[in-house]
């Protein structure tokens, strides 16, 4: 097989961040990047890391990638990405939280909007598009009234942080799926 995905964990760069919700994208291409066996290493464009490889013997190439740029501006990197890896994008896949799943579920979608995800408008509006695969990681509603921006920024439970290594290792279960057996099969094994 010749063909390449790129796919991309959504969050924001350095340790500070490391914890977040909003970092859950980035959990799920690490875990791919450690199954891959390769190290990230900043790409020559200087705005994100990169692994190259495959996730299986055989199986279709892929560019394992996090964005150097805050959430909001994941945009520019993920297009520039695309452009030098000559990838469509229907063969860009990115991994996300969603705020509207329930932790600890996820789902599996081609395309839609960015239901107020600033990382998800972002990729949209550099792309042209809306046309790619998302892997949502649900994350679940903020308790009581807290405001929702600083929920996403702020660290998982302890409770959460338990159950959290089972949820990226099926969310990249779910990539790996999605690039070899297609949109179809994925959604009927993963959209619980």
């Amino acid at each position: 097989m010749t063909e390449l995905w790129l796919v991309v964990g959504l969050g924001n760069p350095g340790p500070s961040y490391a914890g977040n919700r909003h970092n859950v994208g980035h959990l799920v291409v690490d875990e791919l990047a450690g199954r891959v066996g390769s190290s990230f290493r900043v790409h020559k464009s200087g705005r994100a890391e990169v692994v190259e490889g495959r996730l299986e013997v055989g199986g279709p190439r892929v560019v394992l990638a996090k964005t150097r740029s805050y959430m909001n501006e994941s945009g520019g990197p993920v297009s520039a990405l695309a452009k030098f890896y000559k990838v469509e994008a229907d063969h860009v896949v990115v991994v996300h939280d969603e705020l509207d799943i329930d932790f600890d579920t996820l789902r599996v979608k081609l395309g839609g909007g960015d239901n107020g995800h600033n990382g998800l408008r972002s990729v949209r509006s550099a792309l042209g598009t809306g046309d790619f695969y998302r892997i949502r990681v649900g994350i679940g509603r903020p308790p009581g009234r807290q405001d929702p921006a600083a929920f996403v920024l702020s660290d998982y439970s302890a409770s959460e942080r338990k159950v959290l290594p089972f949820q990226v290792d099926r969310a990249a279960d779910a990539v790996e799926s999605l690039v070899r057996s297609g949109l179809e099969q994925t959604q009927s094994s993963f959209n619980s």
